[in-house]
């Protein structure tokens, strides 16, 4: 009979009149992987953080290796071996990794660096982790920072892992990367729970799954025995096509050519080498490139965000018929001229939103330039927030709710409604369903659609490589900030993606081919 880890039993948690938890029950046993699988708001993150310590149950019981226990803050479930490694990481960015590796922890003896770094690189080697621990954090990549994050709890000697969204922001070669990590960890007897979107993934890494909906317990199946359509449907209540209904371009004129941009960022390091190529109107033109590739340079560059050191940004004016350069404008020039670069940053509360105002405030960011008065007419923006929170089913309380209070998912929903609401020409997006459930990424994939449909050029930066063959029309890869090739979609494949995603501008491979 397997030992359980971790069980709760009907684990209850509200905040307000709204219930995030209700009635839940899970067990976890030593050895093996659960994924948490449910919408944005379904309550996963609230859960984990109560098994945590950061918040407190309403009611309901928490067993480890079969007994009460009671977990009142952090320190209790470290106590208990219980480690999260959340989706926004917690480190200090002057500090080497083995600095926050040991940062916090209680040393009766003398501080001693050198044997922290010991004891890490036996971790590492033990797990088959990659990590320097005297690099510092601020010149460390996306998959380094977690993995500082997972050696941190593994140095705290955790037996059980929570990991919130751990592949959000990883390439496919870096997930494969912490699969493996995590596999090593299972035989080693650990415990681990990963809450996650990506269908695919739960089907490749987990042993058992469990489903959250509306905050209630739906259901723990066995993974190799279900599907992805048996468990979107747990997820969802319903069944939904997991298909994305492309159609084919009609009316195609070139709205945006970009020619020889070329970009260097503050530390005198290139980011874009001599890009090039067109936007058509009715079309999804996708770009696709390993992190950090250049993609938030490009979209910047062409919204007016950021200068770029040489080349042309021509916009073919529809109203007007001219060929207006964007080249030197500021953002609000360019939407002067009559261009709705729609931007959806990839840091939505650093760049989108404000997390302090509500919905209705949040939509009035488009459009205060246009008050004559110091006070601004609320109707029009509230009549915005209503319609976005009903079109895009978002989670909230009310519309007079603080951005920062709602899920991930439902800012995200917030942010790509607001954007598209204001009839670009010219939409770009940027991971706009990075973070959300299958339901509601496949209502950004219809809302990108309907632009296309509209006659509206649709750029959009993805990194899932099936969506992008399933909804772009063309799509465009960068490496190391150049162009390494423009392909059809419909007659590409994943695999030919990859090699032009690892292709440097030299013709070459980089290490990861």
């Amino acid at each position: 009979m397997p030992v359980p880890a971790i069980e709760l039993r009907n684990i209850s948690k509200s905040f307000g009149s709204i219930a995030a938890n209700k009635n839940i029950n899970l067990t976890v046993n030593r050895g093996e992987i659960l994924s948490i699988l449910g919408e944005n708001g379904s309550g996963k993150t609230t859960l984990m953080n109560m098994i945590c310590g950061i918040y407190f149950p309403d009611h309901g019981q928490i067993f480890i290796d079969g007994k009460e226990v009671v977990i009142r803050s952090p320190r209790d479930s470290f106590e208990y071996k219980i480690g999260m490694i959340h989706q926004h990481f917690k480190l200090v960015d002057v500090f080497s990794a083995a600095e926050n590796i040991i940062l916090g922890m209680e040393d009766t003896g003398k501080y001693n660096l050198k044997k922290s770094i010991e004891q890490i690189k036996k971790i590492s080697e033990e797990y088959g982790f990659d990590i320097d621990p005297n690099k510092k954090i601020y010149e460390m990549s996306v998959s380094e920072k977690q993995t500082v994050e997972i050696i941190k709890v593994l140095y705290r000697g955790a037996d059980i892992l929570i990991l919130d969204e751990p592949t959000a922001v990883l390439t496919p070669q870096e997930t494969d990367k912490l699969f493996t990590v995590l596999r090593k960890m299972k035989e080693n007897g650990k415990s681990i729970i990963i809450i996650t979107h990506k269908l695919h993934e739960v089907l490749s890494i987990s042993d058992k799954v469990s489903v959250l909906r509306k905050g209630e317990y739906i259901g723990t199946l066995i993974t190799k025995e279900t599907n992805e359509s048996q468990l979107t449907e747990m997820m969802v209540g319903k069944k939904i096509s997991l298909d994305i209904d492309r159609s084919e371009p009609e009316g195609c004129e070139d709205r945006l050519v970009v020619e020889n941009l070329n970009c260097t960022n503050s530390d005198g390091i290139k980011t874009l080498d001599s890009v090039s190529f067109t936007a058509k109107s009715g079309e999804i033109l996708g770009i696709a490139g390993i992190a950090g590739s250049g993609q938030k340079e490009l979209l910047e560059s062409i919204a007016g965000l950021q200068k770029f050191d040489s080349g042309e940004i021509v916009y073919n004016n529809p109203k007007t018929g001219k060929a207006d350069n964007l080249k030197g404008k500021t953002p609000l020039q360019i939407r002067e001229l009559g261009v709705r670069l729609s931007f959806v940053p990839e840091d939505r509360l650093g760049m989108g939103l404000v997390g302090n105002m509500d919905i209705t405030d949040n939509m009035m960011l488009r459009s205060y330039r246009k008050g004559k008065t110091a006070f601004l007419k609320r109707g029009a923006p509230k009549k915005l927030a209503e319609k976005v929170v009903s079109d895009l089913e978002v989670v909230t309380p009310g519309i007079g709710t603080p951005v920062r209070r709602l899920s991930g998912g439902n800012v995200q929903k917030i942010l790509v409604g607001r954007e598209i609401a204001f009839a670009p020409t010219v939409f770009m997006a940027a991971y706009p369903v990075r973070g959300l459930d299958i339901n509601s990424s496949y209502l950004i994939y219809n809302l990108l659609n309907e632009q296309k449909e509209n006659g509206v050029a649709v750029i959009f930066v993805g990194e899932d490589l099936d969506v992008l063959l399933e909804l772009c029309d063309r799509i465009m890869v960068l490496s190391s900030g150049s162009v390494t090739g423009i392909v059809d979609a419909k007659n590409t494949t994943k695999e030919e993606l990859g090699i032009l995603m690892t292709k440097n501008s030299k013709g070459g491979y980089g290490d990861e081919q």
